[in-house]
């Protein structure tokens, strides 16, 4: 089987040779001192994974990554975001150019094979897939959001919204799917009762509506949501806003940990 390819972009050569030693044996890396270098190498090579020095001298990674993420060749290529900074400004900054990952410097080998590995195999993580509690009085629609998303999350499909309490005992989910419109508690009622439970202050809810009249949104955001999609669901953009909000709750809480 062939080896993965993975571009490692550092100006410091010693840092270089340093991360082609610890990851020789399990991927094909092609080192790169300066960005530059970096894309003459995408001209022959596509990697699956870019790990990426955020300071350098001759085009930091922040200016880099929007390059990469703009351009339909590389856009779906991970980066991996290596730097000596603990400041959270900085992690949030490379959260919201796209970056899948960041590693502080000096990292283990643990650390860096495991942000790896968790971008190149997700389903090797079957057993840690993130936590979804979808709440809706139809049925129907809870077979559809299990449906589309079950490959990539656990997913639990909660009918009667009055037992959010008793699920929220059993279950710490990573991400609420809520219907705006139910009877006896709707999607606005459950939001308190969510941000009250413990561990739930910042975890992502989007609401599904079928109204996206721009009053409603308003509303929705009014009441804490994250985003917010519209019946009938476009399976695209349910897989996206799901996606987008997982990666950037967890990497909020790991800047949290900084």
């Amino acid at each position: 089987m062939a080896r993965r390819k993975i571009i490692a972009v550092d100006d410091i050569s010693f840092h270089l040779l340093s991360i082609k030693e610890r990851l020789k044996s399990s991927y094909e890396i092609y080192p790169a001192q300066s960005t530059e270098i970096m894309f003459e190498i995408l001209d022959n090579v596509m990697p699956e994974l870019i790990l990426l020095d955020v300071n350098m001298p001759d085009s930091d990674g922040y200016d880099t990554i929007q390059i990469l993420k703009s351009d339909a060749r590389y856009a779906r290529i991970p980066v991996v975001f290596l730097t000596s900074s603990k400041d959270k400004k900085a992690a949030i900054k490379a959260m919201k150019l796209g970056a899948a990952d960041f590693i502080t410097k000096p990292f283990t080998d643990t650390d860096i094979v495991e942000s790896i590995e968790n971008q190149l195999n997700p389903e090797k993580m079957s057993a840690n897939k993130p936590v979804v509690l979808a709440v809706d009085d139809d049925p129907s629609i809870l077979k559809s959001l299990n449906y589309l998303l079950h490959t990539q999350y656990r997913v639990y499909a909660l009918p009667e919204p009055g037992k959010i309490k008793e699920i929220l005992k059993m279950v710490t989910p990573d991400l609420f799917l809520l219907d705006c419109q139910m009877p006896v508690l709707n999607g606005f009622d459950l939001v308190p009762i969510i941000r009250g439970t413990l561990f739930h202050d910042e975890t992502p809810i989007i609401f599904i509506t079928s109204d996206g009249t721009k009053d409603n949104v308003y509303v929705a955001y009014g009441y804490g949501a994250s985003d917010f999609i519209v019946k009938p669901i476009d399976e695209a953009t349910l897989l996206e806003k799901v996606a987008q909000h997982l990666t950037n709750f967890v990497m909020r809480r790991r800047i949290r940990a900084l």
